[in-house]
């Protein structure tokens, strides 16, 4: 579930690499699915209709699979939505859920979404199914929406100089993989990030290199941080307050990277520095 997101695409990736067989499941099945082409795509990738929201689509989606990647876009409905699925599997025979969650999925997180992922991996371990979980860190993809900030010589922020924990959503991809296929890492938690954390006064001077012109970083306080999402980027009051909670965390909690990435593929994770130098153009408009 969660073909055409950004880790769900990646996962597609990997498992066609692998030239393993997978149902994608989609609200818009008609729709091309995002990267999708030749004739091993087709071969390997049955497109399905679902929405978390039809109980009988999920059904339907179902029928027939034994493992269930499940990553949702983090919404206020997410709790919900997500343990739905997870009691539908349990009755449709599906014996192994792997679980896009996030870090810092406690019960008294201060980052609300957190909170909601905490709830659904305790509900995925009270189902009876193997359950694993994934908790990555900031995804490099999301850095290409400061795109057109950085146009106007500045990235945004209210972390001051705590460093923050990047992984590219191609190791993500990579990672789900390999626990759908090597039983031994099924029901773990896998902790994901990159292979340094960055601060964002840090981001700004590797956004400079990349893109020979001047970039820095502007601090804000988390009020004028919330505020500028919500006016200037036209985020929803929640999503705001989500950026913003996980920034204060960061600075609450400094963020260190991990070696699962390396323990688990046994290559080190994609470089900052790298995906920032692949994806330069979006940075030059």
């Amino acid at each position: 579930m969660g073909a055409t997101g950004t880790t769900g695409t990646a996962l597609l990736h990997s498992l066609r690499a692998l030239d393993v067989p997978v149902r994608a499941l989609t609200r818009t099945p008609q729709r091309p699915l995002p990267g999708a082409a030749g004739p091993r795509h087709d071969r390997l990738v049955e497109v399905r209709y679902a929405d978390a929201g039809d109980p009988d689509s999920l059904r339907a989606a179902f029928e027939g699979a034994d493992q269930l990647f499940l990553a949702m876009a983090n919404s206020p409905e997410q709790v919900a939505l997500e343990t739905r699925v997870i009691d539908i599997a349990v009755v449709s025979g599906i014996g192994h859920v792997v679980k896009v969650s996030a870090p810092a999925a406690e019960p008294d997180s201060p980052v609300a979404i957190s909170r909601g992922h905490h709830a659904v991996e305790a509900h995925l371990r009270a189902s009876g199914l193997t359950g694993t979980v994934l908790r990555p860190y900031a995804f490099m993809q999301n850095l290409l929406r400061l795109a057109p900030a950085v146009a106007e010589g500045v990235v945004l922020g209210a972390m001051g100089e705590a460093p923050c924990n990047y992984v590219d959503s191609r190791d993500i991809g990579d990672v789900a993989a390999a626990v759908l296929t090597r039983r031994h890492l099924a029901g773990g938690t896998y902790t994901l990030t990159g292979p340094e954390a960055v601060s964002h006064p840090d981001l700004a001077a590797r956004l400079t290199a990349v893109t020979g012109r001047p970039i820095r970083y502007v601090d804000l306080a988390p009020d004028e941080m919330r505020d500028n999402l919500v006016h200037r980027a036209g985020m929803p009051d929640w999503l705001a307050d989500h950026v913003v909670e996980i920034q204060r965390l960061a600075v609450a909690r400094p963020e260190t990277p991990t070696s699962t990435v390396a323990d688990v593929l046994g290559r080190s994770p994609r470089t900052l520095d790298a995906f920032l130098a692949e994806h330069r153009h979006h940075f030059d408009r």
